[in-house]
């Protein structure tokens, strides 16, 4: 028994991993490290190419709701994650190399995974297969998708740049969660009076971006989740202040009052020598970027460790496609799983394919596929990126409006997350009593 599964990101590990655990044999493809995306750095799997953030722990929000179904599941992605932690308020941030490391250790080390370094560039005819190679599938194989299955999309995605600790002006600089939150050194802030930003903003809002290439420049979509920190300054000058910069709840120690636009740090590692610029995706020359980020007090002789940069993320038309199951309407052998397939973020692309993994086991057996209870995070994404009524189909991630309304909605936000929450996590208990898998 043996499953082919190409691209060992998030989402690709995960699938592999779901199948090796059951005896299946899968091999595992990825053209790294003979050749890499120009947004990959590492010659590790699941690599985190953006933030390293992925996303709020608690259960009652939508994405903690999501990673704890996972652990359900048994996720491989989620089991790493939490071992990797490093502290981010009420988010699950990881030491991004010691989190890929580990995941490619499991992968690598795993009895019934054989990993092939080699570029796919077409997909086996009467094998079963999990296609998982991302928002930054290869041209030669993003082609071959679209020749085979019809329409796909692309669109911008953005990384923010990470900066040394030791270079960061701490005269300008203090470290408190908003509101308190988490332990309270989560986040380092860096302050700005309105005369500061003033300066920074006009100089962001006219700062010379790097030229993008194997793009269509001429119709740029530019997805809202990772949208560049200049691009998103030219709504208005105060999109940003009350965006990424946005300063409520905090209190510069130095003054006692609220700054006027406050950028957040978060740790990259748990050792604490980098910090990622939370929030600051970009696409500015790298010259720019220090020029411009210099005029940040604390940033003045901030020294990077990775500049921000923008790739091209691509994505299938999933529902005209895809079935809930992940599997391709016409071809019940084929899965496409990951951000690939229009669901966004680490953790909502890890699910996939985890359940694609899962179905892929169950249809090498000729049994029934799953479809999780629609009262799930998980459910509801799959049926979301699979609804033929979806006509301006756009990457979702995980948020409570997917899900269906509650019977008796309270008022308060944090009772209603909760109520989902138990909801979800029962539906998906009984649904898995029965279940062979």
């Amino acid at each position: 028994m043996t499953v082919n599964v190409f691209g060992a990101g998030l989402a690709g590990c995960e699938a592999a991993y779901q199948l090796a655990k059951r005896g299946v044999k899968v091999k595992l493809y990825d053209m790294k490290p003979h050749k890499k995306t120009p947004a990959h750095n590492s010659e590790n799997f699941a690599e985190l190419v953006c933030s390293n953030s992925l996303k709020a722990k608690r259960v009652e929000s939508a994405a903690g709701l999501l990673k704890e179904e996972m652990r359900q599941l048994d996720s491989l992605l989620v089991k790493c994650a939490d071992k990797c932690a490093v502290p981010a308020g009420g988010a699950l941030a990881v030491d991004r190399e010691q989190f890929s490391s580990m995941v490619t250790c499991v992968i690598k080390n795993h009895e019934n995974i054989e990993f092939i370094s080699e570029e796919v560039t077409s997909i086996p005819d009467d094998e079963i297969s999990v296609i998982a190679t991302g928002p930054l599938t290869s041209d030669s194989f993003s082609a071959y998708i679209a020749n085979k299955f019809g329409e796909h999309l692309s669109f911008y995605d953005a990384a923010a740049p990470i900066v040394s600790y030791d270079s960061i002006d701490m005269e300008h600089a203090f470290f408190e969660s908003r509101y308190g939150k988490g332990d309270g050194d989560d986040y380092l802030n860096c302050p700005m009076n309105k005369e500061e930003y003033e300066v920074f903003y006009e100089a962001l809002v006219n700062a010379e971006r790097a030229p993008v290439h194997d793009f269509d420049v001429r119709d740029p979509k530019v997805y809202e989740g990772c949208m560049p920190i200049e691009v998103l300054a030219q709504r208005g000058v105060d999109t940003i202040r009350f965006g990424p910069m946005k300063p409520v709840g905090l209190r510069d120690p130095k003054t006692g009052h609220r700054p006027w636009a406050v950028l957040q740090l978060r740790k990259e590692t748990a050792s604490g020598e980098m910090f990622n610029l939370v929030g600051f995706q970009t696409n500015l020359k790298f010259s720019e970027q220090k020029r411009v980020f210099g005029l940040i007090p604390a940033l003045k002789n901030a020294e990077y460790h990775r500049y921000g940069v923008m790739h091209r993320n691509t994505f299938i038309d999933s529902p005209r496609l895809l079935d809930a199951d992940f599997s391709v309407r016409n071809d019940k052998n084929i899965f496409f799983s990951g951000q690939i397939t229009g669901v966004e973020g680490y953790m909502e692309s890890a699910s996939a394919g985890l359940m694609a993994g899962i179905n892929a086991y169950l249809r090498l057996l000729k049994k029934d596929t799953l479809v999780l209870p629609v009262e799930t995070m998980m459910g509801s994404l799959s049926r979301y990126i699979s609804d033929e009524s979806v006509t301006d189909f756009q990457p979702m991630g995980a948020n409570f409006g997917v899900l269906p309304a509650l019977d008796d909605r309270p008022r308060d936000k944090s009772l209603r997350g909760s109520m989902y929450a138990q909801r979800s996590l029962e539906s998906l208990r009984n649904y898995l009593l029965d279940k062979d898998i």
